[in-house]
């Protein structure tokens, strides 16, 4: 497997070693003494799956707190997926990267706890996958607005299809300061 660094030092974009032939293929989507070897040591807890239409942007999401960390991947379709440092005092605060992931490359994104995360459909449909190191937490649930002026992401939709949730997030700028994530060098 192969861990790429992105433009912010704690998101990684990962490429597992595919095995295949006429048959078909073969790829480890999770080892933790494999991951732990790359410096990706976390524990899963829960597993997600979403199915989404094309134009559907989910996010940005994140917990505060109890923060959780995905590792996330696509196993039909494409997605645009982002990471945003929403870290208070991070150097990299309200920094974002982002990568194509799709069934067909088999990519995954770590996206570290303390980050909100977000994904567009680029292709027809897409089924995303999420593995994550905190269960879900509805008091601890939050967003941001996915098209803040001042995180300026390069989405490739202009127009995508939200949720009233996503419709109505706030700007990282009108979050209170305590319902963002803590940066621990």
């Amino acid at each position: 497997m192969r861990v790429i660094a992105t433009t912010l030092p704690e998101v990684k974009l990962i490429e597992p070693d595919v095995f295949g032939d006429a048959r078909g293929f073969f790829y480890e989507g999770w080892n933790r003494a494999r991951y732990a070897e790359h410096g990706l040591d976390f524990d899963v807890v829960q597993t997600n799956l979403s199915r989404s239409a094309n134009g559907v942007l989910r996010g940005l999401h994140y917990q505060w707190p109890n923060p959780q960390g995905k590792l996330v991947s696509v196993l039909e379709g494409e997605v645009y997926d982002v990471a945003v440092d929403i870290r208070r005092g991070s150097p990299t605060f309200g920094k974002w990267t982002a990568a194509v992931l799709s069934a067909e490359n088999k990519r995954q994104l770590w996206v570290p706890e303390g980050f909100a995360h977000g994904f567009v459909v680029t292709s027809d449909s897409a089924l995303f996958h999420y593995l994550v190191t905190t269960p879900y937490d509805r008091v601890a649930d939050a967003n941001l607005r996915w098209n803040d002026a001042a995180l300026a992401i390069d989405w490739p939709i202009a127009q995508p299809s939200l949720s009233d949730k996503d419709a109505k997030a706030p700007l990282l700028a009108d979050i209170p300061v305590e319902r963002l994530p803590v940066y621990a060098p």
